[in-house]
């Protein structure tokens, strides 16, 4: 199981929200390459990125700070937040991304993600953000009438390489992550699961890892790393253990 350190990105700098609130950020680091670096450093082999601005405006606009730490690091960075077109798809997988994200996209025109599964194997994941257990899209700020597993059973078949699932009434909060939801998710599809929200110390760690046999792969965490809870190395033994 793999770890990624989360790095979310406002307005150039890394930042966390609570629960997806805009104005709710605490800043952590105004050097998004360095802070990149400081997790490379610390073992990581992949980076979770996204774009805040981005997943608002449905276009890149933190283009400056991801590019920093693309050039930081030699980890395998991945990143979602406003990438709706084929085209900025192209865009990021060739300035460097291991893997991009598709978010809002993925319920709006789930014929696109199909389409870049097919023209860049094994480098898209679908992002899928819930509330309640229904997707939410927009940066969060819009909550639809489809399950989370309706929406992931869309690309059974379609090539995506991971899904990574949010509980959004856990980000940020430090209240534990809903491994119950995240697990059943998994125990539904073939595709692989990464849990996101609410991760906020080893024993949670230890917890997502005893379930792994559900399908879940991996585990985002972003405040508990900053503020110290987590440290980065024993995360990674924990997980591979």
């Amino acid at each position: 199981m793999r770890l990624y350190p989360a790095i979310d990105l406002k307005d150039g700098q890394c930042v966390r929200l609570l629960r997806g609130e805009m104005d709710k950020a605490t800043v952590f680091n105004d050097d998004p390459g360095a802070q990149a670096k400081a997790f490379e450093d610390a073992g990581t082999e992949w980076i979770h990125v996204v774009d805040l601005n981005g997943a608002f405006a449905g276009k890149a606009v933190n283009a400056d700070a991801v590019t920093s730490i693309l050039t930081a690091v030699d980890a395998k960075v991945q990143m979602g937040g406003g990438i709706r077109t084929l085209e900025n798809v192209a865009f990021w997988l060739e300035k460097g991304l291991s893997r991009v994200i598709l978010g809002t996209v993925a319920l709006r025109d789930p014929e696109l993600v199909k389409q870049a599964c097919k023209a860049f194997p094994g480098r898209i994941a679908v992002g899928i953000d819930a509330k309640d257990g229904f997707v939410a899209v927009e940066g969060w700020a819009e909550v639809s009438e489809i399950t989370a597993l309706d929406l992931a059973l869309k690309f059974e078949d379609a090539g995506v390489s991971v899904i990574i699932y949010t509980d959004i009434s856990r980000d940020g909060a430090m209240q534990g992550p809903n491994i119950e939801a995240t697990a059943s998710l998994a125990k539904a599809l073939s595709t692989p699961v990464i849990l996101s929200g609410g991760v906020s110390s080893l024993d949670d760690l230890k917890a997502v890892k005893a379930a792994e046999a559900s399908g879940i792969e991996g585990v985002i965490s972003g405040r508990a790393l900053y503020d110290g809870r987590i440290n980065v190395a024993e995360a990674i033994e924990v997980l591979q253990s």
